[in-house]
């Protein structure tokens, strides 16, 4: 299994949700509806200075599924180039590090 990211301004959220429908893809996730920071698109801070703020989605899914996250939020980041939208995928089991040697 894969956990994909998606992460973005909220003024795509609807449209990214309505895109994964599209697709039949991301029937379940995670939603953190108010997610603050700073990338390549600039600071959402939720403040006055950067009023933004941002909304994550987490999908755990196999690889075909993934795909189609990726086409959806895709075709959403063609519309909407300047609002930050970001997708980020990570393996179930990545190998852990050695254990530290013991002095």
């Amino acid at each position: 299994m894969l956990r994909i990211e998606v992460i973005a301004n909220h003024s795509v959220e609807e449209n990214i949700l309505e895109a994964l429908k599209e697709e039949g893809a991301g029937k379940h996730y995670t939603l953190y509806p108010s997610i603050l920071g700073a990338g390549s698109s600039g600071p959402r801070m939720g403040d006055a200075v950067w009023p933004e703020e941002n909304f994550a989605l987490v999908i755990w899914c196999e690889a075909e599924e993934a795909r189609a996250i990726y086409r959806a939020v895709a075709r959403v980041k063609e519309h909407f180039p300047s609002e930050g939208i970001k997708v980020f995928g990570l393996d179930e089991d990545p190998a852990p590090p050695p254990p530290p040697a013991i002095p």
